[in-house]
């Protein structure tokens, strides 16, 4: 179920069946470790045993409903629990900036000043789960050794404990979250000796008392007054569920910021019909002190907070879910990555075990991904069914209304057809996504259970099924795209090389990944009167524009080839014609002639990377060749050419600047590195080694965006 309780309910374990250990082992932990660093929250998360999730297990200092959104987080999800059990290493935010910066998701959630620390539990063998512990925004924008250590120390122990606990079966119970003392009952009389209540009674402005939860534990008559609720119906409540008029997100909100701050807040609100109070928050380690007064400098505020329909206390909750996924939601691209990203975030929040997306194409329904099934062919039947068929999943694309099975036998019932279908889970929420008021797609959830739907959950689950809407149907629309594009780059470079007497051949094409994967990078190999001309060359820019001019550079240099002109001519040519096309675009280009017969090469240049030649004896040198300049720039422009011995066994190795440079990398060493790979490699079949070249220049930058395509020709004399 979505959504948390206020807090005075014990954490929920990991699994449904847990073998009490007796002591609190978890609390313990984390109270000891956040006692040692002086930290002012944390939480104890721990690994699913059947499925890569974190569970929340015990949280501390703060009310569960601060981390609602991230309760049960994927391992492969960017937070920094996450990060910390992954990667086996303590991750460190530092502050408010930093959190915006690397961990955008939970600054939208929480844009507070605090620093955050996430240490993995893991023996050398194992990973248990990882702790969060988070400091006021006053703490030092760096870690501290001593705290460094004694982080990593305390989750080492609790790993120790843990894996021993393992070796005898038995598994933490529930562990209730450690917050302040409980409130203590009702009577001024609590707040310290009877003179201090009355000295207080007698301030001319409100006075409450909070705890860590929002509940009112002292309220003084003033404030009373100024609420226009009477002290017992405040005492106990939570002060948005018992003032109607300061039920909103934004009130509550300045409520969260100071508590994790540790900063005082202040907001001023509305009491109907117009009285402006002010309200200032003091916050501490065990709750709030609020003082409320008049106020009358407010101008103008166009904020007016009414009670929700059904009375029950703040959306809040709700809200940081949406939130969190609304960020998330921005990182996906594709139809897949929103598809990858609802099975890493969306259904473990709900803790659901399965998931499909369906769209629809020509009246039939379409799997456009599926996660959690043992099975991939009893999702992928469904692909292709007319959207006339009676399933759960084209009913709801269709109508555009959500559809919950608590069971098998609801499911069933209603759609005897299923019976022939099983899929090996026991209930199901079918959410429509709707965008732009028209349905583009089902998102299918299934849990391994009989589950029930209560009404909260199914509304959030409907809010995010909106927000995966919005983000399906961009990516539709992307991958329409890339497909275009794919399909426009693929019809402008040649299919296959030709077999020429005397060259063996291979080439190789990597699109940038920053864009639409589309380039304006080209090469070609054409026969020539009993010889040979290779061309290969890079038009500036990394959309369908600077394809389409590729194609046509490429087309022209083919053209003024097959009538015979010399090297230098083609040049002159085809720079005249990127000029008349006034494109506005440049193209480097490197055209060669070969004569494989006689032993040689003629080549010019137009502002290309310089070729590389590995002799048969294994020695590479880089071709000092002449050249002019980039065509596109001048009419006046000269192409000189520069003849190179090519005897059998040589290898020349043309290429685009996307083998060699990238970013911070030096283009010289660049070049030379890519010489010793070709010393060392260079005698292997030049299929083998076109994909070792590029292979390695991938791989060389895993994890990077590739800013520019990769074209590389490879021509070996025989």
């Amino acid at each position: 179920m979505v959504g948390v309780s206020d807090g005075q309910s014990s954490a929920q374990a990991p699994a449904a069946a847990r073998t009490p250990v007796g002591r609190p082992v978890l609390s313990l932990a984390l109270a000891s470790m956040m006692d040692e660093v002086h930290a002012h929250s944390g939480a104890v998360y721990l690994l699913s045993p059947d499925q890569p999730v974190l569970e929340m297990a015990v949280m501390a200092g703060l009310p569960r409903a601060f981390a609602a959104p991230w309760e049960r987080v994927g391992l492969s999800a960017p937070l920094p629990v996450s990060e910390a059990a992954r990667e086996r290493r303590l991750v460190w935010v530092g502050g408010e900036e930093e959190m915006a910066r690397r961990y955008p998701r939970i600054a939208v959630v929480l844009p507070y000043p605090f620093a955050l620390a996430a240490v993995p539990i893991a023996t050398e063998s194992t990973v248990y789960g990882a702790v969060f512990v988070t400091w006021p925004g006053a703490h030092p924008p760096e870690l501290s050794d001593r705290e460094r250590e004694h982080l990593i120390a305390a989750c080492g122990r609790l790993a120790v404990r843990l894996e021993r606990a393992a070796e005898h079966s038995v598994s933490p119970h529930p562990e209730t979250d450690l917050l302040a003392a409980p409130l203590v009952g009702g009577m001024a009389g609590t707040l310290g000796t009877v003179e201090a209540a009355r000295m207080v009674s007698r301030l001319p402005y409100g006075l409450v008392s909070l705890d860590l939860h929002g509940r009112i534990g002292f309220v003084n008559a003033a404030a009373a007054e100024l609420l226009n609720v009477p002290v017992s119906r405040l005492l106990g409540t939570q002060l948005w569920a018992s003032v109607p008029w300061l039920n909103d997100p934004v009130y509550e909100d300045r409520y969260r910021a100071a508590l994790l701050s540790q900063h005082t807040a202040s907001f001023v609100a509305l009491r109907p019909p117009g009285e402006w109070l002010s309200f200032r928050l003091y916050p501490s380690t065990t709750g709030l002190s609020v003082r409320i007064t008049r106020s009358r400098a407010v101008s103008e505020m166009n904020r007016s907070a009414a009670p929700p329909p059904d009375g029950k206390p703040s959306r809040l909750v709700t809200m940081s879910q949406v939130l969190d996924l609304a960020g998330a939601l921005t990182e996906a691209v594709g139809v897949q990555d929103v598809v990858q990203l609802v099975a890493d975030e969306i259904a473990p929040a709900v803790g659901s075990q399965a998931l499909v997306v369906l769209g629809s194409q020509a009246n039939r329904l379409r799997v456009l991904g599926h996660r959690g099934y043992r099975d991939a062919h009893v999702v992928e039947r469904f692909d292709g069914m007319p959207l006339s068929e009676s399933t759960p999943g084209t009913q709801v694309l269709r109508t555009g209304v959500p559809a919950f099975f608590e069971s098998q036998e609801e499911l069933e019932r209603l759609y005897p057809a299923r019976l022939a279908t099983p899929d090996g889970f026991a209930a199901w929420a079918y959410l429509p996504l709707i965008a732009q008021g028209r349905p583009v797609g089902t998102c299918v959830l299934s849990y391994a259970e009989p589950h029930h739907f209560p009404t909260e959950e199914r509304v959030v689950m409907t809010s995010m099924a909106g927000l995966i809407a919005q983000a399906l149907e961009r990516a539709l629309l992307y991958d329409a795209k890339h497909r275009l594009a794919h399909g426009l780059q693929e019809a402008l470079l040649p299919h296959s090389l030709p077999s020429l007497p005397g060259i063996e051949a291979a080439a190789r094409y990597v699109p940038a990944t920053q864009g639409m994967d589309i380039g304006g990078d080209f090469y070609d190999l054409v026969g020539t009167q009993g010889k040979a001309a290779a061309v290969i060359g890079d038009v500036q820019g990394h959309n369908v524009t600077a394809a389409g001019l590729m194609g046509q550079v490429r087309t022209a240099v083919r053209a003024y080839t097959a009538v015979g002109q010399a090297p230098e001519e083609v040049m002159r040519s085809t720079n005249r014609l990127l000029l008349d096309l006034e494109a506005d675009l440049f193209a480097s280009c490197l055209y060669l002639r070969l004569d494989p017969a006689h032993g040689r090469a003629v080549m010019s240049r137009a502002g290309h990377p310089p070729p590389l030649l590995r002799r048969p004896d294994g020695r590479v040198r880089v071709l000092d060749l002449a050249g002019g300049p980039l065509l596109g720039v001048t009419a006046s422009a000269v192409y000189p050419t520069t003849e190179v011995a090519l005897t059998p066994g040589s290898l020349l190795v043309l290429y685009t600047d996307g083998l060699v440079e990238s970013p911070g990398t030096d283009f010289e060493e660049a070049l030379a590195d890519l010489g010793r790979r070709l010393t060392d490699a260079g005698d292997r079949p030049l299929d083998e080694l076109a994909d070792s070249l590029v292979h390695q220049e991938r791989h060389h930058r895993d994890g990077e965006e590739r800013l520019d395509d990769i074209a590389l020709l490879l021509l070996r004399a025989l």
